[in-house]
């Protein structure tokens, strides 16, 4: 028996590929399929079967590409009714992968067709569960993003509280857990940056599985401090139901090389320039009315998070050799309108005799130095600025900037910060984009600050106060 964890940093995700006796079956895989099949080919193995926990929000699945090239058989469990051929299997069915069986337990409240696959190995003992978004490492899946339900969150949340006790705390404690994300997935609040563990640890450390916890007190607390999802959640989860364009023909329109004149052509006609960079080199000279999202960060999110439209066309410019990488990258969120990258990318642009645009970038010294002179915008999330933050910053959260564009003087000066810079430098691409003239990137960002005598405020517990 052979289990591999396959998990992708920039999504925080994990997909297996789980073989016995040369059948092989993948949970969760990713929208590219080559790694897997690849895979199975190197070890003189077939695919059996797909397994797929639930309608992910934050990804499109490989699913139904991976099915189409090599014959398998897509899994989902009770509750499902996807638009394409599947098994929808029953409540602890079995299915067979060599002299390994994998078992369906049925774990609503993530989603109501979320299910846990336990995997019993060659000697019928209980090995390990595949938990998806039902049970993290430190945490469990949010109960607000099923596709279109008549249950609330809190309905959902009950639904989770039983599945935990009754069909995952039952089994035994040195059984391993597989979840399908680990730290820096928007699927859960609280998840840890292990992506591997045993359920007994589980049962000691994760809050959500404490043994005195009342129903009414795990929906309290899974459902209190829920910040929305990203707004492209419920557009992969419908792609994810109802089945997508095959990934390898966006491949093909995606990487392909466009000349200055080709390039300036489609973004008159409409196409989003999308720089993906490091926000070093983009600060330096970018194209105007480019959006950077490098990617060298967590860049499937970013873009998911402010490109609202799924079908938005897209034009690139990439690191030389990361064109393939970056047009795979979106359409693992679902944007597979992306039409080629401009080839030569920033210095063909200026060969053409076009100017290019700058951000100003200042130290963390120079802006503790000038406290009270400058006004410092902190996109950061609500939870990093309400445990500390420089005095008299405004805040104004990039993951929900596009919902108020308008919300500072766009004429004004702004020096901006997030943590370390990735995202300030996102940010003041974003506000450049609609009409923003005046904004500055502090370098290093709040972890440069901190380091200086700026000061700055920290929010303090209630209860802690005397």
């Amino acid at each position: 028996m052979k289990i591999e964890q396959l998990y992708t940093k920039c999504l925080a995700e994990a997909a297996y590929y789980i073989e016995s006796e040369g059948e092989v079956a993948i949970i969760d895989p990713l929208r590219e399929t080559e790694p897997y099949i690849e895979m199975a080919e190197l070890n003189g193995a077939k695919i059996k079967y797909i397994f797929e926990t639930h309608f992910h929000a934050d990804f499109v699945s490989g699913h139904v590409d991976l099915a189409k090239k090599t014959g398998a058989k897509i899994i989902y469990g009770p509750k499902a009714n996807p638009n394409y051929e599947v098994i929808v299997a029953e409540d602890n069915q079995e299915f067979k992968i060599g002299k390994i069986t994998i078992k369906v337990l049925h774990t609503p409240g993530h989603t109501p067709e979320s299910s846990t696959y336990l995997l019993i190995d060659e000697s019928g003992k209980e090995h390990a569960i595949f938990t998806g978004d039902t049970l993290f490492l430190g945490d469990v899946g949010r109960p607000d993003l099923a596709i279109k339900s008549d249950l609330t969150q809190e309905d959902l949340a009950g639904m989770l509280y039983d599945s935990l006790r009754n069909r995952i705390m039952t089994l035994p404690d040195d059984v391993i857990v597989y979840p399908g994300h680990g730290a820096g997935s928007a699927c859960g609040k609280n998840m840890s940056s292990e992506t591997v563990g045993t359920l007994g640890e589980q049962k000691k450390n994760n809050y959500a599985l404490r043994a005195d916890m009342t129903k009414d007190e795990f929906i309290e607390e899974v459902t209190t401090g829920i910040l929305p999802p990203p707004q492209y959640f419920p557009k992969n989860a419908l792609m994810n139901k109802m089945g997508y364009d095959s990934f390898d023909e966006v491949l093909d329109k995606g990487n392909r090389a466009l000349d200055i004149n080709e390039f300036m052509k489609e973004v008159e006609e409409g196409a989003l320039i999308l720089d993906v960079r490091t926000q070093g080199e983009f600060i330096k000279g970018f194209i105007p009315n480019s959006l950077f999202i490098g990617l060298n960060g967590t860049f499937a999110m970013w873009v998911g998070a402010l490109i609202e439209d799924l079908n938005q066309k897209i034009v690139l410019i990439t690191p030389e050799g990361k064109e393939e990488e970056t047009v795979t990258r979106l359409a693992r969120v679902g944007y597979d309108n992306t039409v080629g990258f401009l080839k030569g990318g920033i210095k063909a642009y200026e060969a053409a005799g076009n100017k290019l645009n700058v951000i100003k970038s200042v130290s963390a010294e120079e802006v503790a130095q000038h406290f009270g002179e400058y006004e410092i915008v902190d996109v950061r999330k609500p939870g990093e600025f309400t445990s500390e933050h420089v005095e008299s910053a405004i805040h104004y959260a990039l993951d929900y900037m596009n919902e108020d564009l308008n919300k500072l003087d766009k004429h004004a000066t702004y020096h901006v910060h997030c943590a370390g810079g990735y995202r300030s430098v996102i940010a003041i691409s974003l506000l450049m984009q609609n009409g923003y003239t005046n904004l500055v990137d502090i370098d290093g960002g709040f972890a440069a600050l901190k380091k200086t005598n700026i000061p700055r405020t920290a929010y303090v517990c209630p209860s802690t106060l005397k």
